[in-house]
Parts: C-alpha cells; sequence; structure tokens
C-alpha cells in the first residue's frame, strides 16, 4: 500500500533518509530553486522515477492540498515497537525521552508534535490504535520531514503500554491542568514518558490514573488550555534544557 509525501522540504527529507520513494510527480511548471534542484540531484542519484505532469494533476491528488508542486509516493513509514524505542536510547547511552499522545485526532497537531520531538532529542513517540491518527500524508507535510527521523509505535492499549514502561524505571508524567506541580520545577534529566491529552478531553481517566505524576503548565491569560502541540513543545524544550544542563 502506497503513501503520498507532499511538498519540497518533507520530500527532501525522504531523499536524504533513505526513505523508499516508488515515484515523484513534479510540475510542470514548478521553479528550479535551491530545494528543487537537490530533490531533483538525489531522485537521480538514487534512481527515483521523476514524471512531469501538469499542475492540476497534483491539485486532484493531494490530499494536504499544500503540494507545492511536488508529490512523492512511498510505501506506508514502519511503525517500530515500544522495544525499539528503548533500545534507540540505549544505544544513545542517554535516558528515555519518550511521549505518549493521547488520542491525538488532529493531524496537524500530530505533525507539530513529530517535528518538537525530533529538534529536542525525544527517542520516540507513542500513539494508540483506536481514536489516534495515524501517519497520514498531512502529518507527514505537517512535520516539515520530522517523520522520517522519529520512531513512532503504535500500540492496542495505552494503559497497558505505559505499565511496561514503569517496569523498566521510566517515570511517566501527564500534562494536566489540574496538576499540583507546575513542570519547570520537576527533574526531566531522569528516565521519562511525558503524556499529552487529546484536544479536547485530555489524557483519559484511565491513562491518568496510571501516570506517576500529573504537571500542569502555569498560565497568566484567560484562556485555560493550550493546544496540544504547544503545550507539548513547551514541555519537551524543558526537557532539552534541562538535560542540555542549562537550566537556571
Amino acid at each position: 500500500m502506497s503513501n503520498q509525501i507532499e511538498g519540497k522540504n518533507p520530500i527532501l527529507e525522504a531523499l536524504k533518509t533513505n526513505h523508499p520513494i516508488d515515484k515523484i510527480l513534479i510540475s510542470k511548471d514548478i521553479g528550479r530553486h535551491s530545494t528543487i534542484a537537490e530533490i531533483l540531484h538525489l531522485s537521480k542519484q538514487k534512481g527515483v522515477a521523476l514524471i512531469y505532469v501538469e499542475k492540476s494533476k497534483l491539485d486532484n491528488i493531494s490530499q494536504t492540498k499544500s503540494h507545492q508542486g511536488i508529490i512523492a509516493y512511498v510505501p506506508e513509514k514502519e511503525y517500530v515497537e515500544v522495544e525499539d524505542i528503548l533500545i534507540l536510547a540505549k544505544k544513545k547511552n542517554e535516558p528515555p525521552f519518550i511521549i505518549i499522545l493521547d488520542s491525538i485526532e488532529d493531524p496537524h497537531n500530530l505533525g507539530a508534535i513529530l517535528r518538537s520531538a525530533e529538534a529536542t532529542g525525544a527517542h520516540g513517540i507513542i500513539i494508540p490504535k483506536r481514536r489516534s491518527v495515524g501517519l497520514t500524508p498531512t502529518v507527514a507535510k505537517t512535520s516539515a520531514g520530522a517523520i522520517e527521523y522519529m520512531s513512532v509505535a503504535k500500540v492496542a492499549n495505552l494503559s497497558n503500554a505505559i505499565s511496561k514502561l514503569k517496569k523498566q524505571n521510566i517515570w511517566v508524567i501527564g500534562i494536566e491542568s489540574e496538576g499540583k506541580t507546575s513542570y519547570i520545577k520537576f527533574d526531566f534529566k531522569m528516565p521519562i514518558a511525558i503524556v499529552i491529552g487529546s484536544e479536547g478531553k485530555g489524557i483519559s481517566r484511565l491513562v491518568k490514573e496510571n501516570c506517576d505524576e500529573l504537571l500542569s503548565i502555569p498560565m497568566k491569560g484567560k484562556i485555560t488550555s493550550l493546544n496540544a502541540s504547544i503545550a507539548a513543545a513547551v514541555v519537551m524544550y524543558e526537557v532539552l534544557k534541562q538535560r542540555s544542563g542549562n537550566v537556571g
């Protein structure tokens, strides 16, 4: 089964990481700026078929409606096992840093979270099989290529996955408005898994009960909650800050 990657930067990252690509459709009137030139060079180098088409064809097949004149057909990105994420952390000789997403259904949120997770050094993301968006073309486009570098595990039951992580001495932290402690007061240098809830309902009851601790993000304005991807980014950059030794 094939998937689509749409847009210049996501396709360039796919080529750079040797992601299998079946073919690339490119608009006949696309400009020859540096990113396109690099895509053309790498495609030729790797033997990827380039097919020039009318822009209207790309408009018709685009799933993101923002293809930037180029669409690649690729095999679906494979999910990993939770154990693979832990192995990656061990290979890097780093305490595990995992993001658990509880029923994130907006592909733009998942794409943005993938981008922040990759930028902050997270080892992987865990999502549930049900009531959650998967690795769709819109997710890939929004991630701006980060999907090529980030390991994503899809599990049947988040609570069971959390229990297994806790047996590996990983501290599971839920980000919730009801948390009594601010996230900036927590020591993120330990092995951690950060749980981010859905856009509307937050963290589900069973998952929340399995968290070791609930932390909140202090807010001063009249809005009482943050978009899921923003909340995730705020906490992930605190992890990066602490682990980089720049706590202050």
